[in-house]
C-alpha cells in the first residue's frame, strides 16, 4: 500500500499504519475511535491521497463492494483533513462548473426534502420528485466523466461512486413504495436517510472526486467530456458559454474524440458527408457518407446504414473480442443512457458493480460457446423492459463479441387479437 504516499514519497512505516488503521475499520471498529489516530497519520495529505487510498485497497484485493461498505467512513474519518482543501471551481460551462452548479441546486432541494420528511406523504412525494433529477447528475459521471478518469487508471473510486450511486437509487425507490402506500412515517425515515446519502455523494464529489479529476484529465480531455454531456442530459442547469469558446481550438490541437461514428475535422464538427471513424489514424482517408457498404444480401451507403441502425425499434451495443464496447446505436428512444466516452472503454466498467460478474459471466459463455443468448426482462418505471444479449462469431467459428439489444416492450406486451387494416 506504499503506493498510496508515492507522490510524497515512499513510507512504508506509515503505510503499514494506515493499513492497520483500515482493518480496523473493516472489522467493524468506529470511525471516532480511530479518527484521532488517522488524522495524525495523514497530517498534510490531499483529497489525491485519498482517492489513492481507495485504488490501492482494491489493486490490493480488498472487494469493491467492501470499499463501497467503507466509503463514508473513511470520508469521514478524512472529512477534517479535507475541510481545508480548495473545492473545483471552473469557468462556466467546463464540466466541473457544471457539475458543482447541479450540487448547489441538491443541496437546496434536498434541505427542502428533509424539512418536508417531517410532514405527510403527498408533501414529500412532491419534494422527491423535485430531487430526482439529480440521478441524471449520476448517469453523467457513470458515462461520461468515469471513462476517461479509467484511461489515467483511475478505476477504483469510480467503480466505488457508482455503488452509491445505486444505493441512492434505491432510496428513491423505497420512498416511492412507501408514499404509494401512504405510510408517511416510513416515507420520511427513508427520505431522511435518502438526503444524508446524497449530502456525502456531495461532499466526496467536491473533496475527492473533482480535484482529483482536474489534476488527472488534460483541457483536451475535458473538450471531449463536455461534447459527450448533451447525449445523457443535466439536471436542473444548463452549462454556460463562458468556456465554450476554447473548444474548437482545443479540438484542433489535439483533443482526443472518443465520440463515435462521426469524429471532427475542423472546430470538431464533421464535414458534410464525411464519415472518420474514431480512432482512424491521422492521414487516413475519410469515408464519404454515401459509400456504399457490401453486405450478404445488397448494400447500402454509410450514411443510410448508420440511420437504419438508429430508427431500429431496439437499442443497440456492441463489445468486441477484447471486452471493449465498440459501438452504440445512438437512438433518440434509447431505454439506457448512452454517451460517447462508452466507446473503447471495458464492459466491466459500463454496469453497476454488484452486476458486473453477470456479463462477465455471459461473455465468457459466449466465448466458450457454451451459450447462444442471454435474454431478461425488467419493470422499470412503469415500463416493460426486454433486455437480449447474443454472441458474434466469424465464418471459421472465432469469437468476435456480443451484441446487446434492449427494448422497451411495454405496447407489445399489451397487444391483444389482431390488427391487419393500417389503423393511423
Amino acid at each position: 500500500m506504499s503506493e498510496f504516499f508515492g507522490e510524497k514519497g515512499q513510507d512504508p512505516e506509515r503505510a503499514e499504519r494506515l493499513h492497520q488503521i483500515i482493518d480496523r475499520l473493516a472489522a467493524g471498529e468506529s470511525a471516532s475511535s480511530v479518527k484521532k489516530e488517522f488524522h495524525a497519520l495523514i497530517k498534510g495529505s490531499d483529497a489525491v491521497e485519498v482517492a489513492a487510498l481507495e485504488q490501492s485497497l482494491i489493486e490490493n484485493g480488498m472487494p469493491v463492494e467492501e470499499v463501497q461498505r467503507l466509503c463514508e467512513v473513511h470520508a469521514e474519518v478524512f472529512r477534517a483533513g479535507l475541510e481545508k482543501g480548495v473545492k473545483a471551481e471552473r469557468m462556466s460551462g467546463h464540466p466541473v462548473h457544471t457539475y458543482m452548479a447541479e450540487n448547489r441546486e441538491a443541496r437546496r432541494r434536498s434541505t427542502r426534502l428533509f424539512l418536508w420528511s417531517f410532514r405527510n406523504a403527498e408533501r414529500i412525494r412532491e419534494a422527491a420528485e423535485d430531487l430526482r433529477a439529480v440521478i441524471v447528475h449520476y448517469e453523467r459521471k457513470e458515462n461520461q466523466l468515469f471513462p476517461f478518469l479509467e484511461r489515467t487508471g483511475f478505476t477504483g473510486p469510480s467503480k466505488v461512486m457508482w455503488g452509491k450511486h445505486d444505493e441512492i437509487r434505491a432510496a428513491f425507490r423505497e420512498l416511492d413504495d412507501a408514499v404509494e402506500r401512504m405510510d408517511s412515517r416510513s416515507a420520511g425515515r427513508i427520505a431522511r436517510s435518502l438526503v444524508k446519502k446524497i449530502r456525502m455523494m456531495i461532499f466526496m464529489e467536491e473533496r475527492i472526486l473533482f480535484p482529483n479529476s482536474l489534476k488527472r484529465l488534460s483541457e483536451a480531455d475535458w473538450v471531449s467530456v463536455r461534447r459527450g454531456e448533451d447525449a445523457i442530459g443535466f439536471a436542473w442547469v444548463r452549462p454556460g458559454s463562458e468556456w465554450d469558446p476554447a473548444l474548437p481550438e482545443l479540438v484542433r490541437s489535439g483533443a482526443p474524440d472518443y465520440g463515435g461514428a462521426r469524429s471532427g475535422t475542423a472546430g470538431g464538427v464533421p464535414e458534410p458527408g464525411v464519415y472518420v471513424p474514431a480512432g482512424t489514424d491521422e492521414g487516413s482517408p475519410a469515408v464519404s457518407a454515401m459509400t456504399d457498404i457490401p453486405l450478404s444480401t445488397g448494400s447500402l451507403p454509410l450514411d443510410w446504414l448508420n440511420r437504419i441502425l438508429t430508427v431500429l425499434p431496439c437499442d443497440i451495443s456492441f463489445v468486441d473480442a477484447d471486452n471493449k464496447v465498440r459501438y452504440y446505436s445512438d437512438s433518440p428512444h434509447r431505454v439506457f443512457p448512452r454517451s460517447p466516452g462508452i466507446i473503447g472503454r471495458d464492459v466491466a466498467n459500463c454496469h453497476p458493480p454488484k452486476s458486473v460478474h453477470i456479463v462477465e459471466k455471459i461473455i465468457e459463455a459466449f466465448r466458450n460457446k457454451e451459450k447462444d443468448a442471454a435474454d431478461f426482462w425488467i419493470e422499470m418505471n412503469g415500463h416493460f423492459i426486454f433486455i437480449s444479449y447474443k454472441p458474434l462469431y466469424d465464418d471459421s467459428g472465432a469469437y468476435l463479441g456480443t451484441l446487446e439489444m434492449s427494448m422497451d416492450a411495454t405496447s407489445l406486451r399489451s397487444l391483444e387479437g389482431q390488427r391487419r387494416l393500417l389503423d393511423w
